[in-house]
């Protein structure tokens, strides 16, 4: 499991891959926090990062699929699936290791965007509470969407693909939450309820406000485990009728 988890970071970190990701993730928070800075009108650099992180995330999640097209589709494509599949390491080790791996580079945008707090933190003031739940709702949005990306990956062998489906994805938990308040679904309250229940949005702005709640950690947490189990049993299928 660690040599997969090792080759799939170096795929990431010897390329410019995960440096043009980072730099297209930092361009984006840099935008965000610059425009909040903007709106500030006293002369005392003071304000929360909620509405930097939740504008944030609206772009932030048109990057995941960039991230995680090529998990398992460039394996099928370039004929290396065959020897992943005969490694010693089963298929759950083999998702979970590049699962990790494309974690390792969501953490490293996230490590790269502190320095935005530390400034703020130098000129004025951090709610620090705030901050950190921001930071904890950021970071389970990516890992969920990793997820999703993975699995969709896990589908077809071309990468193009693979991203086009995941700009879908994270597009649809963007507008899921918009389309369950809409006045057409209002109509049927408990479809409403329903569909609210899956939107991912209004439990990422709690956290963003520097709230957390069990029931939105264990929706994150339960996504993720959904996915994963998904594209264990995508793959397992396709290893059996590989024969």
């Amino acid at each position: 499991m660690f040599a997969i988890y090792k080759k799939e970071l170096q795929s990431f970190f010897l390329t410019p891959f995960a440096y043009v990701a980072t730099a297209l993730f930092l361009f984006i928070f840099t935008n965000t926090f610059n425009n909040q800075i903007a709106n500030i009108d006293s002369n005392t650099l003071q304000f929360t990062f909620t509405n930097v992180f939740y504008t944030a995330i609206s772009y932030f999640i048109l990057l995941i699929p960039i991230l995680t097209m090529r998990t398992f589709s460039d394996e099928r494509k370039f004929g290396t699936e065959v020897l992943l599949m005969t490694s010693p390491a089963n298929v759950f080790q083999i998702v979970m290791a590049k699962f990790l791996a494309n974690i390792t580079v969501f953490i490293f945008m996230l490590a790269c965007s502190s320095v935005f707090p530390i400034v703020t933190a130098m000129n004025g003031k951090v709610i620090a509470s705030q901050l950190i739940c921001a930071y904890i709702g950021f970071f389970a949005w990516g890992i969920m969407c990793i997820a999703i990306g993975m699995l969709l990956s896990s589908f077809t062998e071309s990468s193009i693909i693979a991203a086009i489906l995941g700009e879908i994805a994270m597009l649809a938990l963007i507008f899921l939450d918009n389309f369950s308040q809409s006045a057409f679904i209002s109509q049927f309250p408990k479809l409403q309820s329903v569909l609210y229940s899956f939107s991912a949005q209004p439990k990422f702005v709690y956290f963003s406000q520097g709230l957390m709640r069990l029931s939105d950690i264990v929706f994150f947490v339960s996504a993720v485990v959904v996915a994963l189990a998904w594209t264990i049993i995508s793959i397992e299928k396709r290893r059996l009728n590989r024969g």
